[in-house]
């Protein structure tokens, strides 16, 4: 070997045994600085402005909070170690002040117990959502119900009286597709807002096909209207639409009461109370289910080998003061893009309304609209998407708001058709829409 190797051995070898001594002091000044001020043992940490270990620490916070004076007895000379820590509280205690733990920096009970609340919020934000196993329960219920009960084709709605388009007449798109949401005027009936006047006539068309792809001209129909009523009061046949209508409605009621009763949660409450729920829900649910089968590019319902369009319901004697926001309501949820599950749990949380009239089991019922809105919005935030998720729960809630209004004006207008034209709506929808007892449920 030559001197030059030799030499740069005897360096690399002194570099490496300075290199472990430091290493090894590196890890004597750790252990030293990561000792417990209090007892010697080893330190976790910084604890009410000290190192100390996590038995001091709770020491500390325990004792901190005593209203009793503790007293050492001895000469309050005690000397404090890992083993002899339990042996003098006192003396502990004055050591744990003598290293500077703070009494301001302990947390009261309340504080401790809103700072773990919140570090369980945390925490459930930050894991992923999923559904529980009661709640996929409740949704198979839910659709099982539904599917059990709406038949989107409409193949079992028959026996109904045919629709009679012939009397007013029906508008073409361009007309009308844009005069809903016209400014308002006067409502003619009853004074409510409707839309503003047209100065071009709608165009007539005998046809029972040819049903309007949009929307209507509310002051020409309801014009048109009155002109039939004054006509053909005496026969009694005012709205030619109305006995279609109402048997669409009759079976579309029917169906409704069905997917009520086969759910569990329905079925364990009153009877009474069974009947007040339905009352005030049954409108509600009809149009959440019209809306599954409603065209927004065309403006119509298809319900199987029959579509409607909005003057339908106006040759079944309704008013623009319903029309309109039933009209807007309809256009709005569509455009939400909502699931099968999203719209049965919407059903559900209108059917389980606590604050409908007459309702007795406030706290039951409560408790399950609760259990379906978390349902939903746990939902939502499993199975959905992109940013436009977190707004699709407000605006779900939001059309509720919507319906409730639309559903007293639905009960005012029922009745008003009922005094032109009587003997035509069937006895489950005046009762549906009447303040008193339901028999026929």
């Amino acid at each position: 070997m030559s001197k030059k190797a030799a030499g740069v051995q005897i360096i690399s070898e002194v570099l490496a045994r300075q290199n472990k001594e430091d290493e090894e002091e590196k890890l004597t000044d750790d252990e030293e600085s990561r000792v417990c001020g209090v007892c010697g043992d080893l330190a976790n940490g910084y604890h009410f402005n000290a190192l100390t270990c996590e038995g001091c620490k709770g020491f500390f916070r325990r004792n901190i909070k005593r209203s009793n004076q503790l007293r050492c007895l001895f000469l309050n000379k005690c000397v404090i170690t890992k083993n002899s820590r339990r042996s003098c509280q006192a003396c502990r205690m004055r050591k744990c002040q003598a290293i500077g733990m703070c009494k301001d920096m302990v947390m009261s009970d309340e504080k401790v117990q809103e700072r773990r609340v919140q570090i369980k919020k945390n925490k459930m934000l930050n894991s992923p959502v999923e559904l529980s196993f009661q709640q996929e329960k409740r949704i198979q219920e839910l659709l099982f119900g539904h599917r059990s009960t709406f038949d989107s084709a409409f193949s079992r709605f028959s026996s109904f009286r045919p629709m009679d388009r012939n009397i007013l007449p029906v508008n073409t798109h361009k007309q009308t597709a844009s005069k809903l949401f016209n400014p308002l005027t006067e409502c003619p009936r009853n004074g409510c807002s409707t839309a503003s006047k047209s100065t071009t006539e709608p165009t007539s068309s005998p046809s029972a096909t040819s049903c309007s792809s949009s929307s209507f001209c509310f002051h020409s129909s309801i014009k048109k209207q009155e002109h039939h009523i004054r006509n053909d009061v005496e026969n009694r046949c005012v709205f030619t639409a109305l006995p279609h209508v109402a048997d669409l409605t009759t079976y579309m009621i029917q169906n409704v009461i069905s997917f009520s009763k086969s759910l569990q949660d329905f079925r364990f409450l009153t009877m009474g109370d069974q009947i007040s729920l339905l009352k005030g829900a049954t409108f509600e649910i009809m149009q959440i289910r019209f809306n599954m089968v409603f065209n927004s590019k065309t403006s119509t319902w298809e319900c199987g080998h029959i579509t409607y369009c909005i003057d339908d319901a106006v040759r079944a004697g309704f008013q623009p003061c319903l029309l309109e926001p039933l009209f807007r309501f309809h256009h709005t949820l569509r455009t939400l893009g909502l699931q099968e599950e999203e719209y049965v749990l919407m059903q559900a949380m209108s059917l389980f309304s606590p604050d409908r009239p007459g309702v007795q089991q406030h706290s039951l019922i409560d408790k399950v609209h609760e259990n379906l809105a978390l349902t939903l919005k746990t939902w939502i935030d499993c199975k959905r998407t992109g940013p436009e998720k977190h707004l699709l729960y407000p605006k779900v809630i939001a059309c509720f708001t919507e319906m409730r209004t639309m559903t007293e004006e639905y009960s005012k207008q029922i009745l008003q058709i009922q005094d032109i034209q009587p003997d035509t709506i069937s006895p489950l929808i005046m009762e549906m829409v009447s303040k008193g007892s339901c028999n026929d449920l």
